[in-house]
């Protein structure tokens, strides 16, 4: 490539927010000389992160060789780079990359990050990275090609998420990365956290796995890290780095990751998505390469994944879903009408309600309240939500005091009139609607005229459970999903008489409990569950109809989901998932199959249709298997696959066609969020208007709108 190409890639992108390079000249401590600290800066406050695009990297490229020019003169010892405050760099500008629509162009923006970040390694000086907050992909790699990093304790999301988005990490992280931190750690952090909800590293947690050589407070993080730059150029500080590896002496290490990485990647994602197997791909070949020769492979993935489907449905997915509409709720009520709250009550000291109360203590800071029929049962429930923050404190997630605070804000009781100066109770109470009638009654008599009732029902009514209070418009629906900690999706159930002000705390507190809020309308089971029992509904069809386990339960495996339907089940528990099948049954009848084995597999006490041999490979017991009623008219694994994408496709037009959401992509978010829809899919209903359900079953496509706007721009 050359400086002319290079030009016309930045010309590409004449509206980029450019991230500029400023240079500081610092005398480091104790006469150790001048040092050139680079400050990566956009000029914009913390809501708009820093991002990498051509301009950015050209200038950061002009920078470096006007500093390699002066350290040839003597004039400086060392240079540094760090970000303005809370980010490093958060990684390439996602929505620019659509810009990049060959080839061609993918393969200049790969290789013009590696010449510019290869001139780290040719200033004549030492290069230090200082890590003070979010480096993500292409901006931690900033610090991998430096040759020495600090991090800060405040640091957040540290990650190379690559493969969750679509691609690799294509600027030196699949080559320097395990050589600095091992490869099992390596796929840690390139698979095994991408493929975990997009997880990131704190600041600790990255200084524990190696990847930076020394960890400061956020207070004074740069002029300690200065500090300890000085140590270093003067030979008073030793670096050491016991974690890193060389393939060379190793080879049977990087075999043993990629293997396990492999194996992620599979009971991930069903090897439906290109992009991780191709980083595996990469780690393993890259084992017996020169940095140059990783470096060519890196840009050509780069360039080659840049182009795939599955990349730009991944875009679509994170940016205009979980970015822009998971931030801007369709149809939540204006904030200002948001009351505040201050105590929160919780009906039920069970595991579903102690993982509430442990969210709202921590994330609201506030008192929180537990009641249960008996002190054995709320004396568990507390100690449950006791532990768990014993647990974060032994893992340095939170400190001593905030540990202690959290601890002091959760108490718990046998009597509702705990409650009595609550502005927020939710019920998290057994999953029968009688009952659930009754806690409202018996907690209404008690809270004041303005306490909001949420519940947190995975199927049931709504606008029942409110109908014999004085206050119905007080109710609100506020759906959790397990486990509470990990699922980001939060379904906000409207009833017909829930009023506005009602409406827009919950929205308020779903923000500020760090969930995605979606407007959903009070029908049965609501969105995730609803789609996902009309799943469970036609796999189970299928086995019962005569079709073999393996196959009925295998079928969806181009879908990519995170785990098969009936190892799902098995998770959400058999009784549970049968319960919510009987709630979609009686509201929408036989498009809802409920099944007479899976009942027959619960009265027996079967945790689970499958059981693993001594190999670890899946069966069903005989006696399992005699139990159980068989039809004669089996069905194909491709059949299987076509009559569950048209059975999603119809319910997913039913419930656009009663209101149940805004659109078409609160339907695709609520699935990406609660139910682990793949990214690289790009949402629900654009794989069923990809695979033609939508077509075949509605008569036109979900988003036949969206693709007639853009041939025409």
């Amino acid at each position: 490539m050359t400086a002319s190409d290079y030009q016309r890639l930045a010309g590409l992108f004449p509206t980029e927010v450019v991230t500029h390079s400023y240079v500081s000249d610092i005398a480091l401590p104790g006469g150790a000389g001048t040092f050139a600290l680079i400050t990566l800066d956009n000029d914009v406050d913390h809501t708009r992160p820093t991002t990498l695009g051509p301009n950015t990297l050209l200038e950061l490229g002009a920078t470096l060789d006007a500093l390699q020019a002066r350290a040839a003169a003597g004039e400086i010892v060392g240079v540094g780079v760090t970000g303005k405050p809370h980010y490093l760099v958060a990684g390439a500008d996602l929505s620019a990359t659509q810009k990049l629509a060959s080839y061609e162009d993918g393969l200049a923006m790969a290789r013009l990050g590696h010449e510019v970040y290869g001139k780290l390694h040719t200033l004549g000086v030492p290069s230090f990275a200082f890590i003070n907050g979010v480096a993500l992909g292409g901006g931690l790699e900033v610090a991998l090609q430096s040759d020495y990093r600090t991090v800060s304790t405040g640091a957040g999301a540290l990650a190379l998420p690559e493969a969750f988005i679509g691609l690799v990490p294509g600027w030196g992280g699949v080559y320097l990365l395990p050589r600095l931190i091992g490869p099992e750690n390596a796929v840690k952090v390139m698979i095994e956290n991408p493929l975990s909800n997009n997880r990131t590293l704190s600041g600790p947690a990255a200084f524990k796995l190696g990847i930076a050589d020394a960890m400061f407070e956020p207070a004074d993080f740069v002029e300690q890290s200065l500090a300890w730059a000085a140590r270093v150029i003067t030979g008073e500080e030793t670096v050491s780095r016991p974690l890193a590896a060389d393939p060379a002496t190793a080879p049977e290490a990087w075999d043993a990751a990629v293997a396990r990485g492999r194996a992620v990647v599979e009971a991930r994602t069903s090897n439906a998505a290109p992009a991780p197997a191709k980083v595996l791909d990469l780690l393993e070949a890259g084992k017996n390469w020169t940095a140059e020769q990783s470096r060519d492979a890196e840009c050509e993935a780069l360039a080659e994944l840049m182009q795939t489907p599955q990349f730009h449905s991944t875009v679509y997915a994170f940016l205009d879903l979980v970015q822009k509409r998971g931030k801007r709720p369709a149809g939540a009520p204006d904030k200002k009408l948001a009351r505040p709250v201050s105590k929160v009550g919780v009906v039920g000291a069970g595991l579903m309600a102690s993982q509430l109360a442990l969210l709202f203590a921590r994330q609201l800071k506030v008192p929180v309240v537990m009641t249960d029929i008996d002190q054995a049962r709320v004396d568990k429930g507390v100690g449950y939500v006791h532990a768990e923050v014993d647990k974060l404190l032994a893992k340095k997630r939170i400190s001593p005091d905030a540990a202690n605070r959290t601890k002091a804000l959760v108490s718990g009781s046998v009597s509702k009139e705990a409650f009595s100066d609550a502005d927020f109770v939710i019920e998290a109470v057994f999953e029968e609607l009688s009952v659930k009638k009754q806690v409202f009654a018996e907690v209404e008599a008690v809270v004041s005229p303005e306490c909001i009732l949420a519940t947190n029902t995975s199927s049931l009514s709504v606008t029942e459970m409110a109908a014999d209070l004085a206050h119905p418009e007080r109710v609100v629906g506020f759906h959790f999903f397990n486990p509470v900690a990990v699922m980001p999706l939060l379904e906000i159930v409207r009833a017909p008489k829930t009023d506005d002000a009602v409406l827009a705390t919950a929205f308020v507190l779903a923000k500020a409990l760090k969930k995605t809020a979606v407007l959903v309308k009070d029908d049965a089971a609501f969105v995730v569950n609803r789609i996902l029992g009309r799943m469970f509904g036609e796999i189970t069809a299928v086995f019962d109809e005569g079709t073999d386990a393996a196959t009925a339960d295998n079928a969806l495996r181009p879908m990519g989901l995170p785990m098969s339907p009936f190892t799902l089940l098995a998770l959400v528990g058999l009784p549970v998932g049968q319960h919510v099948q009987e709630s979609l049954h009686a509201a929408f009848g036989e498009r809802f199959w409920l099944s007479k084995n899976s009942q027959k597999i619960i009265d027996a006490g079967i945790k689970s249709l499958w059981q693993k041999d001594e190999d670890g490979k899946p069966y069903i017991p005989a006696e399992t298997l005699a139990m159980l009623d068989f039809g004669t008219t089996p069905s194909t694994s491709e059949e299987v696959l076509r009559r569950t994408q048209d059975a999603l496709a119809e319910e997913i037009g039913l419930m656009l066609g009663e209101g149940v959401v805004a659109g078409p992509e609160d339907i695709d978010l609520c699935m990406i969020l609660g139910a682990g829809w793949p990214m690289h899919l790009g949402g629900i209903t654009p794989y069923l208007d990809r695979v033609g359900a939508s077509e075949r079953v509605n008569g036109k496509k979900f988003h036949a709108e969206k693709e007639t706007a853009q041939a025409a721009s």
